[in-house]
């Protein structure tokens, strides 16, 4: 029988992360859901846990350091991968899941920008302008069409997951992971979503200036 594996990376999310768990529940009611905390020092570990996830703790800081560890514990079938802060719709999750399930895809993304919706719901005005900015200089590098780089809601197959060496600690974890899978020549799928903000209360570990040049540097480095 195939197996799912729901991939929830969290820093500080109590506020948001039982409703994640929650959605991603009713949509995938046989799945496994694992949060994988990075050291929080509010109630993400006991919030998670009493929705039904499997909780780990990675101690290296860092959302990268969070999805080497991700890769290299869970076993599965298809891997889904989303943020924690309730921005990515549950309900999304089968388109991005069909594509990997029927062979048509190694990597599903979820594209924010088709729809306008980030444009519309991010309130972060550089936010936008580096999402660009990084969209742009890919494209241009490696000869893709892709829109959407930097989208935290993602699905995999198992040979992607288990030979793509993640070297980044960071937030440029999701610019690696796309530059991994047009540099081996890995299927790449992008599914139109719906994406809101944050809700209030909630705020961003994404440092728009220091996170947007080790993301150029990655670029850059990934392709020399």
């Amino acid at each position: 029988m195939e197996s799912i594996a729901v991939l929830i990376p969290c820093y500080n999310e109590a506020q948001t992360i039982a409703d994640v768990v929650a959605d991603f529940r009713k949509e995938l009611p046989d799945a496994r859901i694992y949060v994988f905390d990075n050291n929080s020092s509010d109630a993400t570990i006991q919030n998670a846990k009493e929705a039904g996830a499997l909780v780990e703790k990675v101690g290296r800081q860092g959302k990268g350091s969070v999805v080497r560890e991700m890769f290299r514990k869970v076993e599965a079938d298809i891997y889904v991968i989303v943020d924690g802060d309730l921005t990515y719709p549950a309900e999304a999750v089968h388109q991005l899941i069909e594509p990997v399930r029927n062979g048509e895809a190694d990597m599903t993304v979820g594209d924010r920008h088709s729809s306008q919706a980030y444009q519309k719901e991010n309130k972060r005005r550089f936010h936008q302008f580096g999402n660009t900015l990084v969209r742009d200089l890919i494209n241009q590098l490696f000869g893709a069409q892709l829109k959407d780089i930097m989208s935290g809601y993602r699905c995999f197959s198992r040979c992607f997951v288990k030979t793509c060496p993640v070297m980044s600690d960071g937030f440029e974890i999701e610019t690696e992971l796309t530059l991994h899978a047009l540099d081996k020549k890995f299927s790449l799928a992008e599914v139109p979503i719906q994406y809101k903000d944050r809700p209030a209360g909630s705020t961003s570990k994404l440092n728009t200036y220091l996170d947007g040049v080790r993301i150029i540097k990655t670029i850059f480095r990934l392709f020399k």
